[in-house]
């Protein structure tokens, strides 16, 4: 993303200002015509910036620095337009030349401030804005307002932003700077009221309505997201970054085609843009074609080495093309920076399962198979994991909970600091959810729930609008037994923040409380805007097997496994469940047999063939699949009963 453009030609000339100097500047009769096609580019660049077309703006005032590249002034508005699009060392170098070329340095501090900021020398920003002249003191201390908050002082940050925005409150700019940092310090609320009145401020800035469209995708989903997205490409259709923040909002929501347009239309603005070169690559990945996935994940060079998901993209394809110690060596590097990230965890572990390296597997795998709300694939990895070093007690465990179909509440990952180092850290910052979060979390591992719950309390109350002091409270009023009470912090959060995490929640919370038709509607709101996401339509058809709608079920699994390909053994063995209860025996007996295939150890797989096989008049090839699924999970009440009900006959 773009940091905020703060309409630096209004700071320098002022809004009247800038008609009054187009129209001069498109009047002046110079004596060269080289200087008179640089005048009219600027007179250009500068109508197109203020109609919102900032890259077109830009490209007008490129032709004017190339048609007079001596003239400061055009290379002062050239450095105004690379600042709105981000370009901070474009803007640097153009803001040298404008000075070079004549431009009062005096009137350069604030832009160079902008400038270091996008390059990330925040001491450097800090620096030029307290140089600023006093006329540009506004947008000298927005400037400075964003350094310190980038170097985690947000605290003193926001006070600065009051000061701007009491003096200018109509400053959109400053709104969508203020925004960003709020979103960045997980006060959501705030992010979102900031956005409102920046787009309030100026419906012309495409960094506002881009931001509107960030904080309604958090707020609401990809599907709201989407008419935001739009209305700024319609100001500025070829921005690079909100081009690129569309098409992963539109492959987010299942629109391939869509999104590969919208990359395309990046990559025109930007032929070797490394984000774009991302998502040419998911697109190929969700395609199966990992060869040119990898092919085009390369041509990103280092560009993309820090980015979590790209690596994770790279692992992916090196597992599928079997080359497991170089997949391991990436996601360690990952996990290690994203010790909650579960994918990493799992895709780790198997890496490490197919180099042969249990112990390792099972070091990575272990804490997510530890939480109560892990998945089937989940538990039957960390039981191959404890088969291979041989404890097969251990893993008879794992499988018996692969089998079940309960799953326990979606939490959050405890930290891996000393609960002593938290409270410190706590008792300094008090009522800072970044801080206070982990230490509660930390608590409620050591089991002191009443201290947990109390300082959750605070947090909440001190920061109404942080999703993640929400998310806390509901955590521990969960673990206390009290879901309702936990169901309503959830729903708070939601209002925010509606991802994946809240929503996994909140469902849980609300079925536990006997709210099972608000749990209802809220997996069917959040996959009304996420229509793709592969956990919530797992948990749907889930549902609906266990309500009997076997044609809903149907429809809904098989959507899935058109997204996650036909080796996922749970989801099969989920379909097979469908088919059966929907009458429809073939189609059951070859998903059941399919699963057994990739998982012949997965005491729900085996069970689920036995039934397929009954339900299509076999007993006889269905009672020793029953046999070997009792064996393998001998505690699961459900396969006990199917067993006895074919001996019964």
């Amino acid at each position: 993303m773009t940091c905020n453009p703060d309409r630096p030609l209004r700071a320098l000339f002022g809004v009247a200002g800038l008609a009054m100097v187009g129209a001069a500047l498109a009047w002046t009769q110079p004596a060269r015509a080289d200087a008179a096609d640089a005048r009219v580019a600027i007179a250009q660049a500068l109508g197109q910036f203020e109609r919102g077309h900032w890259t077109a703006a830009r490209d007008r005032a490129q032709a004017a620095t190339a048609a007079d590249p001596d003239w400061g002034f055009a290379q002062a508005v050239l450095a105004c337009t690379h600042l709105a699009l981000g370009e901070g060392a474009a803007a640097e170098g153009a803001i040298d030349r404008a000075i070079r070329g004549g431009f009062d340095a005096a009137r350069a501090h604030q832009l160079r401030a902008h400038a270091r900021l996008l390059q990330g020398d925040t001491s450097g920003a800090i620096a030029e804005a307290d140089r600023a002249a006093p006329r540009y003191r506004g947008y000298a201390v927005r400037v400075k307002a964003q350094a310190l908050a980038a170097q985690g002082d947000v605290a003193a940050a926001l006070p600065l932003f009051d000061r701007v925005l009491a003096e200018r409150p109509g400053d959109a700019g400053a709104w969508s700077a203020l925004g960003r940092v709020r979103m960045t310090a997980g006060d959501m609320a705030g992010a979102i009221d900031a956005a409102a009145m920046a787009v309030r401020a100026d419906p012309a800035s495409p960094d506002a309505l881009e931001l509107r469209a960030e904080t309604v995708r958090a707020q609401y989903g990809l599907v709201a997201a989407l008419p935001w997205f739009e209305a700024a490409l319609r100001r500025d259709p070829r921005h690079h970054d909100t081009l690129i923040e569309y098409a992963a909002t539109l492959g987010d929501a299942g629109r391939n085609v869509a999104m590969l347009t919208a990359v395309r239309r990046a990559m025109a603005v930007r032929p070797e843009s490394a984000q774009g070169y991302y998502l040419q690559a998911v697109l190929a990945a969700r395609a199966g074609d990992m060869a040119t996935a990898r092919s085009v994940l390369q041509r990103a060079g280092d560009r993309l080495s820090g980015v979590p998901a790209a690596l994770l993209l790279s692992a992916s394809i090196d597992l599928n093309e079997g080359a497991h110690a170089q997949a391991a060596a990436t996601l360690r590097t990952l996990v290690a920076r994203q010790p909650t990230n579960v994918t990493a965890r799992k895709l780790l572990a198997l890496a490490l399962l197919r180099g042969d390296a249990a112990r390792d597997a099972l070091a990575f795998i272990l804490p997510a198979a530890q939480r109560d709300d892990a998945d089937s694939y989940t538990l039957t990895l960390t039981a191959r994991a404890l088969e291979r070093i041989g404890d097969r007690a251990g893993a008879a465990t794992m499988l018996d909970r692969a089998a079940s179909a309960a799953r326990g509440r979606s939490t959050a990952f405890a930290p891996d600091a000393a609960i002593g180092e938290l409270a410190a850290r706590a008792r300094t910052t008090p009522g800072d959810p970044a801080v206070a979060v982990p230490y509660i979390r930390a608590l409620l591992t050591t089991g002191d729930l009443a201290q947990a719950t109390r300082a959750a309390q605070i947090v909440a109350d001190a920061n109404p609008g942080a999703p993640a002091a929400q998310l806390v409270l509901g955590d521990t009023l969960a673990a206390g037994g009290r879901f309702a009470a936990a169901a309503t912090a959830y729903a708070r959060a939601a209002t925010t923040r509606f991802d994946e995490p809240t929503m996994l929640r909140l469902v849980d919370a609300r079925n536990r409380a006997g709210q099972r038709r608000e749990a209802r509607a809220t997996l069917s709101l959040f996959l009304g805007q996420n229509p793709n996401n592969v956990t919530a339509l797992r948990l749907a058809g889930q549902w609906q097997l266990a309500a009997g709608d076997s044609a809903a079920a149907v429809d809904t699994l098989e959507t899935l496994r058109t997204m996650v390909s036909d080796r996922d053994a749970a989801l099969l063995a989920d379909l097979s469940a469908a088919y059966a209860m929907a009458g429809q025996s073939g189609p059951a007996v070859d998903y059941a047999a399919a699963a057994y295939a990739l998982a012949p150890a997965n005491p729900l797989v085996v069970d689920a063939y036995s039934r397929a096989l009954v339900r299509a008049g076999n007993a006889g090839a269905a009672l020793p699949l029953a046999v070997k699924a009792v064996r393998l999970a001998p505690g699961h009440a459900g396969i006990r009963l199917h067993l006895a009900e074919i001996t019964r006959g």
